[in-house]
């Protein structure tokens, strides 16, 4: 049954223990497998693809069936209904519109004597995608990872999923890809998939940067290879806290905690209220939703382990320790939200009002549903166009702009003991020297 906490002593105890339940993993015994497979993969290429994905997946494939085929593409658009297509299609445009506006813009700033400064910006040349998959389809993480990239100018586009039964990869993931600009399409997953992506083999191509979520196997594989790759974020489970005052609706509130349980059996659904009442009226509803629900064994455990209800003094107090717990989604179900929201600085991703459920963020709102977990909003940001690129710094200067820095130059340098430094300033001030005076 859902908790409910009322002394506060408690409260940031349990809160804590929810943000580390990926701790709860035999992380070490999996990282060690994890870099055997990273290993594996590096020197033998797509033979230890293949193996590990008869190994792991139960899937025996050729080189040659690694990757998805033009054939299969164009079949995929067959295979789903007009009504999925023009979901894909609408959550598509919203998604390209949203990330739209957040492209960085390069800048040049002309200053005194002829200085010029400035940022450019610039596409990763090649970005590889992670979409889980096996015996679930998710085209709404094709989207989120692929639009992106896409609006960033990324020019090759790399996407890697598992395969599910007999080979195939559910057609509503290829015709995502197809529509999200995906160019090419592999059927491997897991640690084995982040690695043929990270080296190269001799059908997958090396990529500069790995975005998208997968299990702990994937998110290990991930961290091992930050260095070698850029990688977006280590995503762990889900999860949701709702801060919820005594005009939230109780039925609204408990299907927004199931809709987060059901996803994965360590996803955390937290509820902070004002409202002893509600709070008990979440709880019962939350029984009765669970009654006949076709995941109820997977949802069950999530909310007896990582479901909570908590009882504050306040809206602020709620504010406060969802700061400190720095959710992936956050809920705020209060009479006035945007009052509230000055109050929030860490969350991966904020949902106002009564008619805002975290599902329409996951699918068409626009903003990335690829967000921090287990505390990372507290440094880290969603998914989104500045993922895919990377920027330079622009800087001129004039003689003139030379000559008036040259002394701090020198005192800085020759402070750090760099006497070339101080040389290389003033072989270009000093009108005595000329270029062929070695």
């Amino acid at each position: 049954m859902l908790r409910i906490i009322t002394q506060q002593a408690d409260v940031r105890a349990e809160l804590q223990r929810i943000c580390d339940r990926i701790q709860d993993e035999q992380v070490l015994h999996k990282e060690a497998t994890v870099r055997e497979v990273l290993q594996s993969v590096k020197r033998q290429g797509d033979k230890a693809v293949l193996q590990y994905t008869a190994e792991f997946d139960n899937q025996t494939l050729k080189p040659e069936e690694l990757r998805v085929t033009g054939s299969e593409l164009d079949a995929a658009y067959q295979q789903v209904s007009q009504e999925l297509l023009e979901a894909i299609q609408l959550a598509c445009r919203k998604i390209e519109a949203f990330h739209r506006q957040r492209m960085p813009k390069n800048w040049v700033h002309f200053d005194d004597d002829d200085v010029v400064l400035g940022k450019r910006y610039t596409p990763v040349d090649r970005a590889g995608l992670y979409v889980p998959g096996g015996r679930t389809a998710y085209p709404s993480a094709v989207l989120m990872n692929a639009i992106p990239a896409k609006v960033a100018g990324v020019p090759h586009i790399v996407m890697v999923t598992p395969p599910g039964p007999s080979k195939a990869i559910h057609p509503s993931v290829l015709v995502a890809a197809q529509e999200a600009g995906v160019q090419e399409i592999y059927r491997v997953g897991g640690a084995q998939a982040i690695a043929a992506l990270t080296y190269g083999t001799e059908t997958i191509p090396k990529v500069n940067l790995i975005t998208g979520i997968g299990n702990i196997y994937v998110t290990l594989a991930k961290k091992l290879v930050y260095g070698s790759v850029g990688i977006d974020l280590l995503a762990g489970p889900g999860e949701v806290l709702i801060i919820a005052d005594d005009t939230a609706n109780p039925v609204r509130v408990a299907a927004d905690m199931l809709a987060k349980a059901e996803q994965d059996p360590m996803a955390a659904a937290v509820l902070l209220t004002t409202d002893p009442g509600l709070a008990k009226n979440v709880q019962v509803a939350v029984e009765r939703q669970l009654i006949d629900r076709a995941r109820r064994t997977l949802t069950e455990k999530a909310i007896a382990h990582y479901g909570l209800i908590v009882i504050v003094e306040s809206l602020q107090a709620a504010a406060e320790l969802s700061n400190e717990f720095a959710p992936e989604h956050l809920a705020v179900e209060v009479q006035e939200p945007w009052e509230i929201l000055p109050l929030i600085r860490n969350a991966g991703a904020i949902f106002l009002g009564h008619f805002t459920p975290e599902a329409v963020g996951n699918y068409v709102a626009g903003p990335n549903h690829t967000l921090p977990t287990s505390g990372a909003a507290r440094y880290a940001s969603p998914l989104g166009v500045e993922t895919f690129m990377k920027h330079s710094s622009i800087i001129q200067y004039s003689q003139t702009a030379l000559e008036k820095v040259a002394n701090a130059i020198d005192v800085l340098a020759s402070s750090e003991d760099l006497p070339s430094h101080v040389n290389s300033v003033q072989r270009r001030i000093d009108k005595e020297n000329d270029d062929m005076n070695y």
